[in-house]
């Protein structure tokens, strides 16, 4: 514990004061732009001859921020910002001596994609967050909301606004025309917003802004712009109902004298979202029986260590505004608040007799939801969101025809509210946030928490022109329920109390509440000359427990890391900039155990062709794992290295490309993993692009865990069981985008996924901390183990007897996923989508290769198919 201390203390001193002796460049002028109220309404049809735009002046002087930052721009840029009492009017004028290399890309709302312009408006003038509007030269728009200073770009923001763009034989030019209902603002007589305008020149990968902001400089959107003379507005409150039908058609392979998979299944749904402005500050959503059946499918995956594996959520009402409710406590994914908790998949599956059937759903049906969000003038960000999900059952047909139901998962409620206050010029917050679940057991599911509760601080400060900061947070769980919910919870992978050799957790099975502490802390600078770094550290308490609605995916670690930067940030004739880095960081246990040390040399080079390359080399060492032989002792793994490198091609150009290999060996070649990346992108016209991307990735693991031989024991000595594992994985994944005008697109998305596993030279583990491995595991002889009906037969002391088998852990696993959508926005925020989804999900023979497998399940195999007509329409004021 001193060595710990003694490395947290040394990384807040090196965040501190490293290269004390950098010098802060000069901070560059806010630039102001002066509206006026307009007197005449423009046509928003992209061009700019409007007579109602001679009411203001043109601004120009936009500076270079990429590639060569603070030098004027190949091209420059112009524009006119004028409102009424509904609307903020913007007039954009992009020159380019070549309107014929313009990059007109058509792509789904969002894409993001060709020469655009950006409206980065901060009307809380929070200076840490700011909506964005952007206007491509095809005219298709996007939105984004960004928090965290720049640090988030949240694309889930989906207003209602117009604009239109044309290309002419001097540029471009756009029109935009943004309702003061979708913007948040105080009451000030005259309004001062935090402004900017970003723009790309696609061909050249060229950004240039209104206001400068210097790459060197910590800080986005508070180094904007002014935008001023935003007099008398009256807040307009958000008022939009959106009701949703649709119709949904399944076909499948039938299961012969199973009553509910006859082939096919015809359902028809419907429900309701809203959104309805409280104050202009404020606004809550609501939805009712919601539906998310046009969601692209999760990617295929496979856990050999047994840990839960994270998704990214995707359905569209938890995703928008996530960033008020987001509380990542430390590295990585854990978070107080993971939203696919709610509608998860029923907690059980019916218990079925000979000859029995059952219709179990997928998902928990999501009731209702309300989330209430938003962030007042005076610096409070607020978020609360409500939700409950049904009583599941599955309906089951018995032998004589008649039907029962049986309950799967339980009414549960989900609450949770988060606030973050602004302060000190807006240099620093504070926040907080809570979390509830609470289920109605009704004398049933004794193995899951009847309540879970988690509360939360969080903090930063920055100074000296936001160069340094200090930043951190502190967390609290609680969870109840039966003893025997408690008892699974302290077995549980991420928490492992039934350890055999830890002292300081233990299995209490007379417990019926768990009480867990978590947090990080952190300080370094961000910004300002050429180095950055930081140090830190988190810890995660055994008794921790999130996973009711939070994502936790291990407990019992006390983490010490620091990092150190250097960026070389002026380009030259060979490079655009440079960025090398050096981490360190080291990991214990609650009970002083240190599990590993790591070093990491990292660097990515943007060159000045517009291609980039990154790579690095990484060293664990001290290697000590208490959760591999989950719940046995702790184990020690070899000394591990790893590196990678990627070269990625200028994506600008009609066809682009990333290439990648990383590679992992230890000590004694127990384990070695080998993984290739191939990326590819080709646009052969504005209106059709595609992305094709394979993934292999071959791993061996000479003692990789067995769970099909958990709990084995052998003359009252456990055993724990272990094989050699060649683990080949190969992910294939296509992209179609084909768009007819900014409103109307059709997608594919396909991904065929075959992970296979075979295990050979099997062994037991007989030191966990063996100096080598031949001392940690002994491995079995000929005349110890036999095969035998897919089961291995173990003679350990061949006299002959059986001692003890498991079953054959080989393993080969196919799955396809395809989705066909067709979108048309007939009017601002009214869509009509068209959807097929076809998917399978099998066991290949371990024996043939991986093509083939993937071949049989894409071609032969029998598939679902899924067809979605869904219709929406948008009733704003």
């Amino acid at each position: 514990m001193k060595y710990l201390l003694t490395l947290f203390l040394c990384s807040a001193f090196l965040a501190t004061n490293i290269v004390a002796q950098e010098t802060s460049e000069t901070k560059i002028p806010k630039r102001i732009y002066t509206t006026k109220r307009l007197k005449k309404v423009p046509v928003i049809d992209g061009f700019i001859a409007d007579d109602a735009w001679n009411e203001v002046e043109w601004s120009t002087d936009f500076t270079e921020k990429n590639p060569d930052e603070g030098t004027a721009p190949a091209y420059q840029t112009m524009f006119k910002v004028l409102y009424d009492a509904k609307y903020l009017y913007i007039a954009l004028r992009a020159f380019d001596e070549e309107p014929e290399k313009i990059q007109q890309r058509l792509s789904r709302r969002d894409g993001f994609a060709g020469d655009r312009i950006n409206v980065i408006i901060d009307s809380y003038h929070d200076k840490r967050t700011a909506f964005v509007f952007t206007t491509t030269a095809a005219g298709v728009k996007g939105e984004e909301i960004v928090s965290q200073n720049g640090n988030n770009w949240d694309e889930s923001y989906n207003p209602i606004w117009y604009t239109n763009a044309k290309v002419d034989d001097k540029g471009w030019t756009a029109e935009m025309k943004i309702p003061f209902s979708q913007l948040r603002f105080g009451k000030d007589k005259e309004q001062i917003w935090g402004f900017n305008i970003n723009r790309t020149i696609f061909r050249f990968q060229e950004r240039s802004l209104w206001q400068r902001i210097p790459n060197s400089q910590a800080g986005f959107i508070s180094e904007a712009g002014e935008l001023h003379g935003l007099k008398d507005l009256v807040a307009q409150k958000q008022l939009e109902i959106q009701p949703f039908t649709v119709l949904q058609y399944d076909n499948y392979p039938s299961e012969a004298g199973n009553p509910f998979r006859t082939g096919s299944d015809f359902k028809l749904n419907a429900g309701l979202d809203a959104k309805i402005g409280i104050t202009n500050d404020l606004t809550l959503d609501l939805t009712v029986n919601p539906d998310f059946g046009q969601v692209e499918a999760d990617p295929g995956t496979i856990a050999l260590d047994g840990f839960q594996i994270f998704f990214k959520e995707q359905r569209p009402f938890f995703v928008e505004n996530f960033n008020i409710f987001d509380f990542e406590f430390a590295n990585g994914s854990d978070n107080l608040f993971y939203s696919r908790r709610i509608g998860r998949n029923p907690h059980r599956d019916a218990n079925l007799e000979n000859g029995e059937f059952a219709q179990t759903p997928q998902n928990s049906t999501i009731l209702g939801a309300a989330k209430f969000s938003g962030k007042t003038r005076d610096g409070w960000s607020i978020g609360v969101l409500e939700s409950v999900t049904a009583n599941e059952f599955a309906n089951i047909r018995q032998i004589d025809g008649s039907e029962r139901e049986e309950i799967v998962e339980p009414l549960t409620n989900y609450f949770v509210a988060r606030a973050q206050k602004d302060f000190n010029e807006r240099n620093s917050f504070i926040g907080g946030i809570f979390t509830a679940t609470n289920r109605n057991l009704n004398g049933n599911f004794s193995e899951l928490h009847k309540a879970a509760y988690t509360a939360g601080v969080d903090f930063q400060h920055n100074w000296k022109n936001r160069e340094y900061y200090v930043e951190g947070n502190a967390i609290f769980s609680h969870v109840l329920g039966s003893t025997e919910a408690i008892t699974r919870t302290q077995r549980a992978l991420r928490h492992n109390f039934q350890r055999v050799d830890a002292t300081h957790i233990f299995v209490d099975e007379n417990k019926t509440s768990l009480t867990g502490t978590g947090g990080r802390v952190e300080v370094g600078k961000n910004g300002g000359g050429n180095w950055r770094y930081n140090g830190g550290f988190i810890w995660r308490s055994p008794e921790l427990e999130l996973n009711d609605v939070g994502f936790l995916r291990r407990t019992d670690e006390m983490i010490q890391y620091a990092n150190v930067n250097y960026l070389w940030l002026v380009p030259t004739e060979v490079y655009r900039n440079i960025n090398a880095g050096f981490d360190q960081g080291s990991v214990y246990d609650f009970n002083g155990n240190l599990n590993n040390i790591n070093y990491e040399l990292a660097g990515e080079i943007s060159w000045i062709n517009n291609w980039w390359s990154e790579a690095g080399y990484s060293l664990t060492t001290n290697f000590y794992d208490n959760f591999f032989l989950r719940g046995g002792p702790r184990w020690q793994r070899p000394d591990t290295s790893s590196k990678y490198i990627f070269i990625g091609s200028d994506n600008s150009k009609l066809f682009s490309f990333t290439l990648g290999y990383s590679n992992n060996d230890s000590d004694e070649n127990v384990v070695g993993r080998d993984r290739f990346v191939i990326r590819t992108n080709y646009q052969p016209s504005d209106a059709f692009s595609m992305s094709f991307n394979i993934e292999y990735e071959n791993e061996f693991d000479r003692t990789q865990f067995i769970p099909e031989a958990r709990g084995i024991s052998f003359n009252n000595d456990a055993r724990y069981i272990l094989g050699r594992i060649q683990n080949e994985t190969l992910t294939t994944t296509l992209r179609l985008n084909y768009s007819f005008s900014p409103d109307i697109s059709l997608q594919f998305y396909g991904q065929p996924f075959i992970s296979r596993g075979i295990f050979t030279d099997f062994n037991y583990v007989i030191n966990p901390v063996g100096e080598s491995i031949k001392g940690r595991i002994s491995v079995y002889n000929d005349t110890q183990i036999s095969f035998e009906n897919d089961r291995y037969i173990i003679d350990e002391n061949r006299d002959g007897t059986t001692d003890y088998g498991f079953e054959n852990p080989d393993f080969s696993f196919v799955q396809l996923q395809t989705n066909l959508v067709a979108r048309w926005e007939y009017i601002p925020g009214s869509e009509l989508f068209l959807v097929w989804s076809r998917g399978s999900v099998g066991n290949a023979d371990v024996t043939s290769d991986l093509a083939n497998s993937v071949s049989e399940q894409v071609f032969e195999a029998p598939a679902n198919d899924t067809f979605l007509v869904k219709f929406t329409y948008r009733f704003a004021r």
